[in-house]
């Protein structure tokens, strides 16, 4: 299988170069030339496998430069300790809790696994230089990619989080991190000032040849990154094998799959694997104030160019959804001329408004809503009193938006909501949420909130409280380069 980029790119590429670039030369992101398609006996055969061979048998179709017993040793040291696992959680509604690996996040799936497909393709492709990884992180994603690639022999990674824009909990599982191959930077300013400064370095062309002749090559452990979105597809097949062997569903049902997403992602991977067989009905796009997405399904009309708010749901405090070129391709029948004209448009004007037919297209398959603070902490509230189900902010936010599309359209179809994040990251939130006292210490919201509801704190948080900070810098978005300068000298 080869892959191309959304902005039309002459050249065609390997999956394994693909993950190694991270991102194209011409600033697009790669896509499979050609989607595969997997029939509903191969999804029903998904039912008997254990989640690592679930992995590796959906990643063996879309990375083919990687043998299958490849991918299942991957999957089977990167899943050894957790898997997808769903709930049911009304007659509807499952939750597909995505939050069981070591940093209490979704992005565990990619994170845990993409250190194995990079240094695979690293040797693929003949490369001898050291991989240089610069991710921006609303919250989680930083947390998960230092966690996978800490002390990974041939790496070294730097992750810039927004000052101030991630909860303490977040904060510090970054800011403590281990290894002799990471730095964590605090950038002033939300994620998109952090994402765009990390795009400016990976477009410096100056830079990345003055790199290159030190002996780095840049890459991404961003959802740009083809490795960091191929494993999210999997669980979304999984998932529905789940549902189906459980008798909630009958196999080849379509269902519909609701996702709080900033970045889009995660939504994105629910996509693209009903493009390749996966039966589904709607998919619900779930943001918070920062609605963008909302106003886009709603409008068609992208605009970035609105206030910026910070709010409890701090992952998903995004405005430049970057995986939504992906879609945009899709949507406009892979023309890559009119993602240009979009991406153009939106770096000038900071807004862009879709052509009728790729509108429709969108419409058709995606409902757009929002919650925000006051809501999202109502559903946390009533979801834990009427089902004595304890969710984080983010899925609190999906919640909310399935109970929007239920009320506007009456439609019963079972829905998967992809919880994306433990409730004891977020503390105080929850806390707030539920009534009770918040202590203005972090690890005091920590204790008070497994007194609250009879739970433990997972033990990779509760560990920080006797961590040291190892990562205090700041710096402003204009100083990212010197910054990453600094630290490699």
């Amino acid at each position: 299988m080869q892959y191309i980029s959304t902005r039309g790119f002459e050249r065609t590429y390997t999956s394994a170069e693909a993950i190694q670039q991270g991102l194209a030369p011409d600033g697009g992101l790669f896509l499979p030339q050609e989607l595969p398609t997997f029939s509903l006996d191969e999804i029903r055969a998904l039912a008997g496998l254990s989640y690592a061979q679930r992995a590796a048998t959906i990643l063996a179709r879309f990375l083919t430069d990687y043998s299958y017993e490849e991918l299942l040793s991957y999957t089977q040291a990167a899943y050894a300790t957790f898997d997808a696992t769903l709930k049911p959680l009304t007659d509807t509604v499952s939750v597909l809790e995505l939050y069981h690996g070591p940093t209490c996040a979704f992005k565990d799936f990619a994170l845990q696994l993409l250190p194995y497909l990079l240094t695979g393709a690293v040797q693929k492709t003949g490369e001898d230089r050291t991989i240089l990884i610069l991710t921006a992180t609303s919250g989680d994603t930083g947390k998960a990619a230092l966690d996978g690639f800490a002390d990974v022999p041939g790496t070294r990674i730097a992750v810039f989080y927004p000052n101030g824009g991630t909860s303490a909990i977040q904060r510090m599982q970054m800011t403590t991190q281990a290894g002799a191959n990471v730095a964590v930077f605090a950038v002033e300013g939300n994620f998109d000032d952090a994402q765009t400064g990390v795009k400016r370095l990976f477009s410096d062309a100056q830079l990345r040849d003055s790199l290159a002749e030190r002996g780095f090559l840049f890459s991404s452990a961003n959802s740009i990154n083809w490795g960091r979105l191929a494993p999210q597809i999997a669980y979304y097949f999984s998932a529905y094998a789940d549902l189906a062997a459980s008798g909630r569903i009958q196999w080849g049902d379509p269902v519909n799959i609701d996702v709080p997403t900033g970045n889009f992602g995660n939504i994105l991977a629910a996509y693209l694997a009903s493009c390749c067989g996966l039966p589904v009905h709607r998919f619900l796009c779930a943001s918070n104030s920062n609605r963008v997405l909302t106003d886009l399904i709603r409008t068609g009309t992208y605009d970035a160019g609105r206030p910026f708010y910070t709010t409890a749901s701090p992952s998903m405090d995004i405005l430049i959804s970057s995986n939504l070129e992906r879609l945009l391709y899709l949507l406009s029948d892979r023309d890559p001329s009119i993602v240009r004209g979009y991406m153009d448009a939106l770096s000038k004007d900071g807004k862009y408004t879709l052509d009728p037919k790729a509108f429709v297209r969108l419409s058709e398959r995606f409902f757009g809503g929002f919650a925000d603070d006051a809501m999202t902490f109502d559903t946390i509230r009533k979801v834990y009193q009427e089902q004595g189900y304890l969710m984080d902010t983010h899925t609190a936010v999906g919640w909310n938006v399935y109970e929007q599309y239920a009320a506007a359209t009456g439609d019963q179809t079972p829905t998967i909501l992809a919880s994306t994040a433990d409730p004891f990251k977020f503390p105080s939130s929850v806390l707030k949420a539920l009534g009770a006292d918040v202590p203005a210490d972090d690890f005091a919201q920590l204790h008070a909130l497994e007194a609250c509801t009879g739970r433990r704190a997972p033990a990779a948080l509760a560990a920080l409280e006797t961590k040291e900070e190892r990562f205090k810098t700041v710096v402003a978005p204009a100083a990212m380069k010197e910054a990453i300068t600094n630290w490699l000298n």
